[in-house]
This record gives structure tokens, C-alpha cells and sequence, in this order.
């Protein structure tokens, strides 16, 4: 099993901590056992595909969209970006944007931004604790101010940047906005529903995502359980998040702690996979924890 050195990052509008990255020149490396040192390279075949950040929010992020596979590649020669949040943590009063909430043509998006207004058009939405947002590539979307959550994405650092209140970058200049290539990217049609419904159910898996990159679930444990959810050649793997208290890891070859705001690599190698949540300072001796793999 493997931990990474968090890769952080200051933006302006709050911090990223990228906990596994494959992204190339952010590469993770593991920070302990007996590889520490080693990129993410050399420890996966290929480029690793997921890329897992925690995300905090001081003020509202700009607007943006991702390409897709085909745009990406047809312009770039790499991969789009799809993305999911799980919302760990909300202030009063905190919400994102993710969608369009009335269909427009892509010369109305145009206008529209030219004339400060492309947040009219979108959906926005209050947020809480356990919240989840699927972001096909294509979907419009901004965090607000006050979101503390954790994002699931394709290895891709894609981003075309729509409106961003007239803000000032950290070098003191107007931040680049990408209005005609994301003319293309953009799914214009409107959808009834934004936020990822769902269950909980303690002591089980809870599906919160599908989709061809990646499947992730949410536990909440009270007793020792094992993890399933792995394919078992040279590329499989689990990813484990960790969201609210301790859990105790186990294999038959090593053991570790995740904690909140860490993630683990456990590949499929390493056979079965049990957790037991650690006794914490108080609550309700629970844990939670997303996993997540291909």
C-alpha cells in the first residue's frame, strides 16, 4: 500500500492538495515505506489515470468546462476530463454551480459572457456535508467560497477558464479566459437533475459514481469489514480517500492508517483488503471514506 507527498497548490481563490497525481511534472511520490522516494511512475505501468485532489475554497472559483476525450485529443493529443465531488465540509450559506438551469445556443453563451452574465443561465446549488456532483466533461460548473470537498478526476489538467469576475491572478494580471475554445466543449443541453441522489447505508458499499474512468463508493464503518471493488492485473488498484475518523488498513503484506484528507493506493496485487475503523475523540465511532478505481 502507498502514500503520497500532498502536492500543494495556492490559487487564488484557496489551496489544492493533490494527494495522487500522474499529471506529468506534478508526478506523486510515495512518502513512505520501503519506496519512498519513487514516482508514481514507477510504481504503475503506464500513466496512472486518476488524479485525486482536496479542494478548499476561500472564494468562488471561476467558471470553467472541460473537453472530452475526442476534443482533447483532436486538439491536444491527450485526454479530457471528467470529475466528480464528494463535499466533506460546507459553510452556512456555501453552493456551486453545475449546469445550465435554461438551454442556450452556443452564440448566446458568447453573448453572454461578453456581457458578464453567463452565470444567469446556470444552476446553482446550496450544499452539505456528503453532497455529490457528477461532472461529465462538457458540464459548465464552479465551486463556491466556503467548499471543502474532495474530486475524483480523469489524469488531465484540461481547463478552459469561461468567467472569472474580472479577477486578478496572483502576478497581479487579468486571468486568461478561453471563451472561444470552450465554444466547442460545452454541453448545451439542460438536465432535471445536477446532484448524485443516494443512500446511506453503514457497514456497506454505497455507489455514488459510475462511468467509463472510474467508479467510487462511499463506506461509512462501524466494525471491521472487507473492502471489495479491484480487477486483479498488473494495472488494478483501489484508491482509498479518507473523508471523517481513522481506519486501520490491512493486506496480507502490509498494513496502514487512513486518516481525513489522505488517500492510499492498494494495488490488486496485494489480495484482500480488510478496514477497521480506529476509536476516535468522540461521535458516533463511525468512519467514512470514499474508494475509488478503474
Amino acid at each position: 500500500m502507498y502514500k503520497f507527498t500532498p502536492i500543494l497548490k495556492t490559487l487564488v481563490w484557496g489551496t489544492e492538495s493533490w494527494v495522487l497525481s500522474g499529471v506529468p511534472g506534478d508526478e506523486s511520490v510515495v512518502a513512505e515505506g520501503p519506496e519512498a522516494g519513487k514516482k508514481i511512475t514507477e510504481i504503475y505501468p503506464g500513466q496512472f489515470p486518476l488524479l485525486i485532489k482536496f479542494i478548499d475554497t476561500k472564494q468562488d472559483l471561476s467558471v470553467q468546462v472541460h473537453p472530452d476525450d475526442k476534443l482533447a485529443m483532436a486538439r491536444y493529443g491527450l485526454n479530457g476530463k471528467t470529475e466528480m465531488w464528494y463535499v466533506i465540509d460546507a459553510a452556512p450559506g456555501a453552493s456551486l454551480m453545475s449546469g445550465l438551469k435554461e438551454q442556450i445556443t452556443p452564440d448566446d453563451y458568447v453573448r453572454l459572457v461578453e456581457e458578464d452574465r453567463i452565470t444567469d443561465v446556470l444552476a446553482r446549488h446550496a450544499v452539505a456535508p456528503g453532497d455529490v456532483f457528477f461532472l461529465p466533461a462538457g458540464r459548465i460548473h464552479a465551486i463556491g467560497g466556503g467548499c471543502f470537498l474532495a474530486e475524483i478526476q480523469q489524469t488531465s489538467d484540461l481547463t478552459y477558464r469561461i468567467y472569472d469576475y474580472g479577477r486578478l491572478g496572483l502576478d497581479g494580471k487579468p486571468r486568461q479566459l478561453h471563451t472561444q475554445e470552450a465554444k466547442d466543449a460545452i454541453d448545451y443541453r439542460v438536465y432535471p437533475e445536477y446532484r448524485t441522489q443516494y443512500e446511506m447505508r453503514r457497514d456497506a458499499a454505497v455507489e455514488l459514481v459510475r462511468c467509463p474512468y472510474f467508479t467510487t463508493e462511499l463506506f461509512e464503518l462501524t466494525r471491521e469489514m472487507e473492502i471489495p471493488g479491484r480487477a486483479g492485473d498488473d494495472k488494478g488498484f483501489l484508491i482509498l480517500i479518507g473523508v471523517s475518523g481513522q481506519v486501520r488498513l490491512r493486506t496480507a503484506q502490509d498494513e496502514t492508517v487512513l486518516s481525513p484528507g489522505e488517500a492510499v493506493l492498494v494495488p490488486a496485487a496485494d489480495g484482500a483488503l480488510s478496514a477497521l475503523p480506529l476509536p476516535g475523540d468522540g461521535g458516533d465511532g463511525s468512519v467514512r471514506f470514499l474508494t475509488t478505481h478503474l
